[in-house]
C-alpha cells in the first residue's frame, strides 16, 4: 500500500552542496533579488507548519533572500493551495504540499478550481513523517488490541479526530476502523494535525491518526498514549511503540509526506534553482538534526519530473481509496 519515494544517494546529496549560481531573471535582474513566501496551507502548530519552519532559515540562508512563511489554513488546505495556483509565476510564491492537500484533494473535492497536476509545477519532495494512532491519555486501553475491544464496548460512544475532511490520517484511520471492525465517529478539524492533537489531550474525541511529530512531545507528558505508529518499521523517537504491521494491519504502511509546488508557467531556470536550493537544504546536517527529532526523514526527488511522477501516481492511489472505502467526495 505504500507509494514509492525516491531518496537521493549520498553522493548525489554531497554533490548538490554547492553554492547555487542564480540563473538570468528578465535581463540584469537576478532571481532572488526579493524575499520569497512559502504558503503552508494549515495553521501553525501542526506537522507542515513544523517542517516549513524547519526549512524556513536554511532556505534564506542558501537562498541569499528572507523567506517569509505564510499560513492559509482552511478548506482542507485548498485555500492556501489556490493562493499559490493564482500566485505570479515568478518564482517569489512556492507552496509547501502534503499527501492530503496535493494527493488526497484531487479525489476529494473533483469540483474544486485548482487541479494539483495542471495548475502546479512539482518541485521536489522534502520530508516524510511516519504517522501515530494515539488515544487520550485518561482512556483504559495500552495498546491497540485493547483499544478495539474497548470501542466495541462502547460502539457509538466515541469519536474521532483527524487533520481534515480529506486528511491521509482520515483515510488511513477509516481504512483501519473497517479492517478492525469498529465505527467511531469522525470530527474533522479545521488547521490540521494540531486542533486535532489538542482535542485529543482534552478528552474532546477519544482518539486521532496524525504525524509523530505531533503527538511525540504530549506522550512524554502522559496527556496522550501512542498505541502504533504508521510505518515499515519502529521509529527512533518511540522505540517501544510497535508499527500497525506488526499490531496486525500490514495494509497500513503510510507516512506523510511533504512536497515544494510552484504556479504552472515559472520559468524553467527558476524551477531548476529552487530544485537545487531544496536539495541542498533538505540534506543538510542541521536539518536533519531537526527532523531526527520528530522522526521525519529527509528524502527529495530525483528530478523535478520525478516527482510530477510521483504526484500522478500518488492521485491515482488515493482516489482509488477513496472510491473502494465509499469515503463521500465533496
Amino acid at each position: 500500500m505504500q507509494p514509492r519515494r525516491h531518496a537521493f544517494s549520498a553522493a548525489i546529496a554531497a554533490a548538490c552542496l554547492f553554492h547555487i549560481t542564480p540563473p538570468a531573471f528578465g535581463q540584469a535582474d537576478q532571481y532572488p533579488s526579493r524575499p520569497l513566501r512559502m504558503i503552508i496551507p494549515f495553521a501553525p502548530g501542526g506537522a507542515s507548519d513544523f517542517i516549513g519552519r524547519i526549512l524556513q532559515p536554511k532556505l534564506a540562508e542558501v537562498l541569499g533572500q528572507q523567506v517569509v512563511a505564510d499560513n492559509r489554513p482552511g478548506a482542507s488546505g485548498n485555500i492556501g493551495i489556490e493562493t499559490a495556483a493564482r500566485a505570479t509565476p515568478d518564482g517569489y510564491t512556492f507552496l509547501l504540499g502534503n499527501v492530503s492537500s496535493m494527493g488526497i484533494n484531487p479525489s476529494m473535492f473533483p469540483n474544486f478550481p485548482v487541479r494539483a497536476q495542471r495548475d502546479f509545477i512539482a518541485i521536489t519532495l522534502v520530508v516524510d513523517v511516519p504517522g501515530a494512532l494515539a488515544i487520550h491519555g485518561g482512556l483504559a486501553p495500552g495498546n491497540l488490541k485493547e483499544f478495539i475491544a474497548y470501542a466495541r464496548q462502547n460502539a457509538g460512544k466515541l469519536s474521532y479526530g483527524s487533520a481534515g475532511y480529506g486528511s491521509a490520517q482520515r483515510m488511513a484511520f477509516e481504512f483501519f476502523m473497517s479492517k478492525a471492525g469498529i465505527k467511531l465517529l469522525h470530527v474533522p478539524y479545521k488547521g490540521g494535525a494540531g486542533a486535532s492533537t489538542i482535542a485529543t489531550i482534552s478528552g474532546e474525541v477519544a482518539a486521532t491518526m496524525v504525524t509523530t511529530a505531533s503527538v511525540v512531545p504530549h506522550a512524554k507528558t502522559g496527556k496522550i498514549k501512542i498505541l502504533a505508529v504508521v510505518s515499515k518499521k519502529r521509529v527512533a523517537a518511540l522505540p517501544d511503540i510497535p508499527t500497525m504491521i506488526e499490531s496486525g494491519y500490514p495494509e497500513l504502511d503510510l507516512g506523510s509526506w511533504q512536497g515544494i509546488f510552484l504556479p504552472q508557467g515559472t520559468p524553467r531556470p527558476i524551477v531548476d534553482a529552487l530544485f537545487k536550493a531544496f536539495t541542498r537544504v533538505v540534506h543538510d546536517p542541521w536539518i536533519g538534526e531537526r527532523y531526527a527529532k520528530a522522526s521525519a526523514l529527509q528524502i527529495t526527488s530525483d528530478s523535478p519530473e520525478d516527482f510530477a511522477a510521483f504526484m500522478k501516481a500518488q492521485n491515482a492511489f488515493w482516489g482509488k481509496i477513496i472510491k473502494d472505502l465509499g469515503i463521500e467526495t465533496q
